[in-house]
């Protein structure tokens, strides 16, 4: 009865949803720095043009350019660069307008500055994906957000990975699992599903080598998703961590899968009418492989060798989160395999830290008789897991 109501109380965060949702915003620009001059062009999706114009009109050329030229433009030394050129429109993919900008900054200036104020007016949470090729070739990414629309122009500027030495990016690997409350749950949730060490060696391998390989994709430029879908992806996993732990709690893995793997294509399904939240086609894929995987884990006597390939996929989407966080950075291209050498390295230095410490409180505690009994903690451990799961799942997608 008390493993019932927990899930319960648990599964109505899947029932609930923002009350003020809004459709994910987004913009691009590419800066290219050729001495003193700096052309710009910037990439504006129609349905954020269509923010610029009045209820129940259609966004005009003319609503852009007299909008674009106040928030964009480049600072040097603290005065703003001369403009060339009006803003003009070219060339660009269907369902998007690109506008071209070129400034010319006193030669000398040791502070130049490039920014981006737009849209961020309407929609506090956009984000603009910025490319910077600097003025020795070298090729940034940064984005500009609410609380960063200025960006250094000059090659390293303010990046501590210019100049920092391979412990260092040992040590950002490590900080980011040991400040990173969603991927700590996340392993969390690993232990509690292994019973024995040998489980949790499978499925901490797995781990380790999904998030290898796609945060060495993700900050090569190979593969790049967009990092809010990620992040409602990696609130997903944990939820599903904790799920199995219901689903195997209860013996009722069917009625768990068809909880979760309907909910997430009843999302889809809501996104198809308007609803918005993430793509349907990604809700859609992870609600079938909810459910499918919630079944086979359920079902089986041993999982331990099935979730090696389970959370190696749990640890693709992570990867791509460990990614993100580098590519707020601007990151040395010339010293690459160093970086993501290094920074993985801490990831797992962190990870391992984490799960032998919790494993050695656990153990210890058991040893002196104060620990409650597996299945009390199990379960009570695995409801926050997708309480909380669930909440910024549901939180991310519609934010």
């Amino acid at each position: 009865m008390k493993a019932r109501l927990l899930l319960i109380l648990t599964w109505l965060w899947v029932l609930a949803a923002p009350a003020f949702a809004h459709t994910l915003s987004e913009t691009h620009s590419a800066w290219h720095i050729t001495g003193s001059t700096i052309d710009m062009n910037f990439t504006l999706p129609d349905v954020e043009a269509q923010r610029l114009a009045p209820p129940g009109e259609n966004a005009t050329d003319a609503m852009i350019t007299a909008y674009l030229p106040k928030h964009l433009g480049v600072i040097a030394d603290g005065k703003a660069c001369t403009v060339n050129y009006e803003v003009q429109k070219s060339t660009a993919a269907q369902g998007f307008t690109r506008w071209e900008f070129s400034y010319t900054c006193p030669s000398g200036a040791k502070d130049v500055q490039l920014i981006d104020t737009a849209f961020f007016d309407l929609v506090p949470t956009h984000i603009n994906y910025a490319q910077i090729i600097t003025a020795d070739g070298n090729f940034i990414e940064q984005l500009f957000t609410r609380s960063q629309t200025s960006l250094s122009a000059t090659a390293g500027g303010d990046s501590p990975l210019q100049n920092a030495g391979f412990l260092t990016y040992v040590g950002l690997g490590i900080m980011h699992i040991l400040t990173g409350v969603d991927h700590m749950s996340f392993l969390l949730g690993l232990i509690l599903i292994s019973r024995r060490l040998r489980d949790l060696a499978f499925v901490v391998t797995g781990f380790t080598l999904g998030h290898s390989a796609t945060l060495a994709l993700a900050v090569t430029g190979i593969v790049r998703p967009h990092p809010e879908y990620i992040d409602a992806m990696v609130a997903l996993t944990i939820a599903l961590i904790g799920a199995e732990n219901i689903a195997v709690s209860l013996k009722r893995p069917g009625t768990i899968a068809l909880a979760f793997g309907g909910s997430l294509i009843l999302m889809a399904a809501l996104q198809l009418l308007g609803a918005g939240g993430l793509p349907a086609l990604l809700l859609f894929g992870a609600g079938l492989f909810t459910g499918n995987y919630l079944m086979i884990t359920g079902h089986l006597q041993d999982a331990a060798r099935i979730r090696v390939v389970v959370t190696l996929v749990f640890g693709l989407i992570h990867g791509f989160g460990f990614a993100s966080s580098l590519l707020e950075l601007k990151l040395p291209t010339g010293r690459m395999a160093e970086l993501l050498l290094g920074f993985n390295s801490g990831v797992e230095v962190g990870q391992l830290s984490l799960v032998l410490s919790v494993t050695l409180i656990a153990w210890l505690l058991v040893k002196m008789k104060f620990a409650l009994p597996r299945p009390i903690v199990t379960d009570v451990c695995a409801a926050f897991l997708v309480a909380i799961g669930v909440f910024w799942f549901v939180s991310r997608s519609y934010a």
